[in-house]
């Protein structure tokens, strides 16, 4: 079969590779109809992360039901299935109080396991023409037969339930304001979110006009551009002072806007890995709260100097203290949030598509990662279609 292969910096091709077989009787195997290329994917293809050529990339997953294990009691095969980004087995003391996104049995000596992720545990990604689900009964989330909301559909593998994830961090309550640092699909989806439940005022933080402009049509966010001047600043000129709450959707390849873009606004030269926390710390108010879905990492082949590559971080913690504020981090447990959310797809309470920007097929995937990669004008989530 076919499938997306990282190939080493900024280069993935599309292979034939081994089909994925049942092997344990939990399992099951599924066509994929539409998986999607992430945020997290471009850490790998950048070569900022341990990851080793030949690792088939793709965690954000949906199909049809092909072949199932001896065990598997709630799928057949025809079953249209999404699957969280998380592995996780259901049971160990983690999955049963639901955080199935620290599941401590699927990855030995590590608290957590994804699909095609470098030291996530060895389970192969779906930006394949097929996917081997483990724990079948636990991690899928059964779909409406056809094709409907398909687009919809597969933004609940990570980046809808994550946005949602990163307000529930920042314990959003309605009628609160809120600043999201970070227009990406994450960061969209949070100021998304934070509008379904009820912010009063939605301010988000990006460079990227085409971004911003959705999130000011969809998320009915306020726009701010860092490119513009210091965005602690507009916000607090913007609202009359601090916010509630905050969430950085951004992680460790934060941009400082104090730096001076030249031709480059990419430049990793301009990278500062604490400026989006700080900037949180000062722009929310005391005793408010940061939820911190982006990613962090424990080391850094890339950084910008020798703490950051430790994964150490300058941050403002005397004036977090200061101000009394909360800090949650962590990734998204998927299964805590994807079936509320297929829901509100389903009654139309809720369609977050809009962020789709790319639908492609699998061939097309090397010129999609460039083109995500570059932060291109227009390109937010691109879906593949083996």
């Amino acid at each position: 079969m076919r499938a997306v292969v990282y190939q080493g910096p900024h280069e993935v091709s599309v292979e034939e590779v081994e089909e994925p077989k049942i092997e344990h009787p939990n399992d099951v195997v599924i066509d994929i109809t539409t998986t999607c290329i992430c945020g997290s994917d471009l850490h790998m293809y950048e070569g900022r992360t341990a990851a080793e050529p030949g690792i088939v990339f793709g965690h954000e997953n949906m199909g049809v039901v092909t072949e199932t294990g001896d065990a598997v009691s709630t799928l057949e095969e025809g079953d249209r299935i999404v699957l969280p980004f998380n592995v996780s087995c259901g049971f160990c003391q983690n999955c049963e109080e639901g955080y199935t996104g620290f599941c401590t049995n699927v990855n030995p000596g590590f608290a957590g396991g994804a699909y095609g992720y470098v030291a996530m545990g060895p389970y192969k990604g779906g930006q394949a023409e097929k996917l081997r689900v483990p724990y079948a009964d636990h991690n899928a989330l059964k779909l409406p037969e056809g094709d409907e909301h398909e687009d919809s559909f597969s933004l609940l593998a990570d980046i809808f339930p994550t946005g949602w994830h990163g307000t529930r961090l920042a314990d959003l309550q309605p009628g609160e304001s809120i600043a999201v640092f970070g227009a990406g699909p994450v960061g969209l989806m949070a100021a998304y979110s934070a509008h379904l439940q009820g912010a009063s005022e939605v301010y988000i933080v990006d460079r990227v006009p085409s971004r911003l402009e959705l999130a000011e049509e969809h998320a009915n966010a306020t726009t701010i551009n860092f490119e513009e001047g210091d965005p602690v600043e507009q916000i607090i000129d913007a609202h009359g002072g601090e916010v509630d709450k905050g969430v950085d959707a951004v992680g460790y390849q934060a941009i400082d806007p104090e730096t001076d873009p030249g031709d480059d606004a990419y430049d990793p030269a301009r990278e500062n890995p604490a400026v989006v926390l700080n900037q949180l710390i000062q722009v929310v108010r005391p005793t408010g709260q940061l939820g911190v879905p982006g990613l962090y990492v424990p080391s850094d082949p890339g950084a910008p100097d020798d703490m950051a590559a430790q994964g150490r971080l300058g941050i403002d913690f005397g004036k977090l203290f200061e101000k009394g504020q909360k800090v949650g981090t962590g990734q998204c447990n998927v299964k805590s949030y994807n079936r509320y959310l297929r829901d509100m797809i389903i009654s139309g309470k809720a369609d977050p598509s809009w962020v789709v920007s790319h639908r492609v097929g699998l061939d097309e995937a090397p010129e999609m990662y460039e083109a995500f990669d570059n932060r291109e004008e227009g390109v937010t989530k691109v879906l593949l279609e083996p």
